[in-house]
């Protein structure tokens, strides 16, 4: 039986802050690669990385370790993986006011860009001209803000006057890719891969990538082109110029299935939420199926706030044999709490630490649900657990001790 909000949301509440204490970071970004390559052969989607390219150093140069800052950053970065770039945004925007410097304003930029905050991009460009950043850093970003908003031409004039760097070739890449002009597009790509900017060299690489699935298949049709480059352009956080092209494609060939997959992801990740959903349903009709359909289709739902359909469809994926397992049982877990539903969120949590990958937050976020849902007994044995799997952690320590304390006042 469904509990009432009254228990559900301070479960949700203590959810969220443990695994944003204890740091859920580096096990999303393990897994989110893997969950965005699985369609399309298989579609691809979104990394997390930004639009503006930074030294190998850049995060250690701006931030120190220890500084608030970097804790909004991470936060940030844990949100924008999962795709909620609303409270990425609020955590980077905390970020730059903590003192974050370059890589903050880098990454508000980018979360802004992604939820189509023009007007936002370009006064956080200002911030970043006022504070330094690179003149070629600030040609990417001015180039990429005029190529989503359609004013090509500036952008064109722009990247031709500037001079010679990877963010150049990067933009005038972009610029003949989605005007079809790809033998300049790839020769433009090629430079950016000779180039000293890493981050461009694999997003050069990704789109290039493009082009060469598409050569091992010189009788497919144009559309299957666009497809693949659409995808690529979703792997590079540029769904915003990968829309259009998809929209072609499904008009084109409305049975296109793994066109529909990307293009309903593309809306999903731009916060066009209603259109994604009908994209991924689309998708749905055609192969009923495929894990990664029912998964997507489950965030579309979830951004939706309907959160009934969202459980649903995650428990289709897993049972279809979604990977990675993790990524789909995290956000089923999530979505069974808002659902009121505690004893399946449970569940989840409690698979999740049965992973070889489980990470010590998941076993808090565990303890903590369980004892707002008055199951102490569930929580003491999981508590002990985590201290037998991290004897020499605090986190583990304090958790038992917590809970031990919690029975004791029973």
């Amino acid at each position: 039986m469904p509990l009432s909000p009254r228990v559900t949301i301070p479960v949700a509440a203590a959810v969220i802050c443990v695994a944003l204490i204890v740091g859920l970071l580096s096990w999303q970004l393990r897994t989110t690669r893997a969950t965005l390559t699985q369609s399309l052969t298989p579609v691809s989607t979104s990394t997390l990385t930004t639009p503006l390219p930074s030294n190998t150093s850049d995060t250690s140069a701006d931030i120190d370790s220890g500084d608030v800052s970097l804790t909004h950053v991470r936060a940030g970065d844990l949100f924008a993986l999962r795709g909620q770039w609303a409270n990425a945004e609020k955590e980077y925007q905390a970020a730059v006011s903590a003192g974050g410097g370059l890589t903050a304003l880098r990454k508000l930029a980018q979360a802004e860009l992604q939820r189509r905050d023009v007007r936002s991009a370009r006064t956080t460009l200002e911030q970043l001209q006022r504070s330094g950043a690179r003149p070629e850093d600030l040609l990417l970003l001015e180039s990429i803000i005029d190529l989503r908003t359609g004013e090509l031409e500036k952008a064109r004039s722009l990247l031709t006057a500037a001079p010679d760097s990877p963010q150049k070739h990067y933009g005038l890449g972009l610029l003949a890719l989605i005007g079809s002009d790809h033998e300049t597009a790839k020769k433009e790509l090629t430079l950016v891969l000779s180039g000293w900017e890493t981050v461009l060299r694999s997003y050069a690489r990704a789109l290039l990538s493009a082009y060469e699935e598409y050569a091992l298949f010189p009788q497919s049709p144009p559309i299957h082109l666009m497809t693949l480059l659409s995808r690529a352009l979703a792997e590079v956080q540029e769904c915003e110029l990968a829309l259009p092209m998809l929209s072609q494609v499904t008009r084109t060939q409305d049975d296109y299935r793994d066109a529909w997959i990307v293009e309903g992801y593309c809306e999903l990740t731009t916060e066009r939420n209603q259109e994604a959903l009908s994209s991924l349903e689309r998708a749905y009709q055609l192969d009923p199926e495929k894990p990664e359909t029912q998964y997507f289709l489950a965030r579309a739902y979830s951004a939706l706030a309907d959160h009934g359909n969202a459980v649903t469809f995650l428990q289709y994926a897993l049972q279809n044999g979604f990977e990675p397992e993790a990524d789909a049982r995290q956000l089923l877990a999530e979505e069974a709490l808002s659902a009121g539903n505690v004893t399946l969120a449970l569940d989840q949590y409690n698979a999740l630490t049965k992973l070889p990958q489980s990470a010590l937050a998941t076993y808090s976020t565990f303890v903590n649900a369980a004892l707002t849902a008055g199951k102490n007994q569930e929580a003491l044995v999981k508590a002990e657990e985590a201290m037998q799997r991290w004897p020499n952690e605090k986190i583990a320590k304090d958790l038992l001790e917590s809970v031990q304390q919690r029975l004791k006042q029973l």
